[in-house]
């Protein structure tokens, strides 16, 4: 299970059509109060998480979503550059942090790492 979070609706569809065929199962939230929930419902093995969101942003949500037991992989997704906004989220549990507009490839790469596909699969005749 794959969660994305993001308050812009277009980074949370293109994000689900890229996981979906990478053959993960999705689940999508606009702020990180509904992360929280969902994290507690679905489990995810790996979150995408946009930092300045409303309701809770990102560095909050991960912060409590650890302290909840649950230790997802959190990649943290950011349009701001800002040293101390990507400093909290580290601080928070993230591993990794792309900046917006990101590329698609990248995020390929970091799911296939995850599921432990990151070497071209060889067939053996």
């Amino acid at each position: 299970n794959i969660l994305v979070v993001d308050d812009q609706p277009g980074v949370r569809y293109l994000l689900d059509a890229v996981i979906r065929e990478e053959g993960h199962d999705c689940y999508l939230a606009s702020n990180g109060l509904e992360a929280v929930e969902l994290v507690e419902t679905v489990q995810p093995a790996l979150v995408f998480m946009d930092i300045r969101m409303p309701v809770m942003d990102g560095a909050k949500a991960i912060e409590t979503i650890y302290k909840l037991g649950f230790s997802p992989d959190v990649v943290i997704m950011t349009a701001f550059t800002e040293k101390d906004v990507i400093e909290r989220a580290y601080k928070h549990g993230a591993i990794k942090c792309i900046i917006k507009p990101f590329d698609i490839d990248e995020i390929r790469a970091i799911i296939r790492e995850k599921a432990g596909r990151s070497r071209p699969r060889v067939s053996v005749i």
